[in-house]
């Protein structure tokens, strides 16, 4: 008897229209093209303008993977993302009536950069377990709108986007399965990541610094958590799958910063080009981030049908986790890159 697995069959990405560039944040902040390239390898980043949220852009990422997998219809809809429109509730349900899918189940997972590996995961245990047939997973995150617009860190660092992914119900030897997971937490490193205020913890303490609702992070210690955790997770999961190092194509790490990925790559022993990035056009886009890359790579063809791929993920909480499948043939849309001029600062979100 042949063993169900949740199958990769739609895939796409979006960014949003107003493109921001390290001579652009130079103009505002004491910072320098050269000194953010260097740092995080990134040169560009896009943000939602005013009046676009986190439903927006999972919305416009949603629809690109369904047509992708040539499909209107799915029986989950399962988020990713850490800036969702309303502390309460949901974004997921919004999205899923704004995309016209009925009334599915539909909610989110909040595991900030780890976040879409998490909810990969979580639908493909739906499928699996015979709840839902097919699923739209979904990572997007607006983080331009809780960063500290005079940090030239974190505003150098983030970008906005959304990337999402269409799975059914298949057989474990077809391409595109889903073949194993490895997910960790750790929530004794929480203050690592966090947006201090804005919570249940903050409220009832009633503590109300401005500065608390914005997103902070412990750089040094976040690097060698990064690096560490990346690099364990997926060596765990190939030897669970009996998978040598050296027979994996493509590793799409989280898209954090130049230095972690390639220090992830060596630890496991891999590449340069075997390394999928694109942060260098847009920046960490968070829970976003991985299917970005990887709808990126498949368009460009430098993720391949038959490609055997790692994704993995390093965030908030602290959590990590990695998955793992053969790359099947699927039709990709470029993740659309508008190079809208920078809008003026009264008319643009806060970056």
């Amino acid at each position: 008897m042949s063993e169900r697995a949740a199958v990769l069959t739609g895939l796409g990405g979006w960014l949003p229209p107003v493109r921001i560039t390290n001579d652009d944040l130079a103009r505002e902040l004491d910072t320098t093209d050269e000194w953010i390239t260097t740092r995080t390898g990134i040169r560009q980043r896009f943000v939602v303008p005013p009046g676009l949220s986190t439903s927006g852009v999972a919305v416009e990422a949603g629809r690109r993977a369904l047509a992708s997998a040539g499909t209107g219809s799915v029986d989950v809809l399962v988020l990713a993302t850490s800036t969702p429109d309303h502390p309460c509730p949901a974004t997921a349900p919004e999205v899923a009536a704004r995309l016209g899918l009925g009334e599915i189940p539909a909610f989110d997972v909040a595991a900030v950069c780890t976040g879409f590996v998490y909810a990969l995961a979580t639908a493909a245990g739906l499928i699996t377990a015979r709840i839902a047939g097919s699923a739209l997973v979904i990572g997007a995150d607006t983080f331009s709108t809780i960063l500290d617009p005079a940090d030239r860190t974190t505003r150098a660092i983030f970008g906005d986007g959304a990337g999402a992914v269409v799975l059914r119900a298949g057989d474990r030897s077809e391409q595109g399965a889903l073949l194993g997971f490895d997910l960790a937490s750790d929530g004794s490193q929480s203050e690592l990541i966090t947006v201090p205020g804005g919570g249940s913890e903050h409220r009832s303490r009633g503590l109300a610094e401005p500065a608390d609702s914005y997103f902070t992070m412990q750089g040094r210690s976040v690097f060698r958590n990064a690096v560490t955790r990346m690099s364990q997770s997926s060596r765990r999961l190939a030897e669970r799958l009996d998978w040598p190092l050296t027979s994996v194509d493509r590793l799409v790490a989280h898209q954090a910063n130049i230095r972690i990925l390639s220090a992830v790559g060596s630890e496991l022993g891999l590449r340069e080009e075997q390394l999928v990035v694109n942060l260098d056009r847009v920046g960490n886009t968070v829970a976003a981030s991985v299917p970005l890359a990887l709808a990126e790579a498949a368009h460009s063809g430098a993720v391949a049908p038959g490609h055997r791929v790692l994704l993995c993920g390093f965030g908030g909480g602290l959590t990590w986790g990695a998955a793992a499948l053969e790359f099947p043939r699927l039709t990709v849309a470029p993740p659309p890159g508008p190079v809208a001029p920078r809008a003026p600062a009264t008319d643009r979100a806060t970056a």
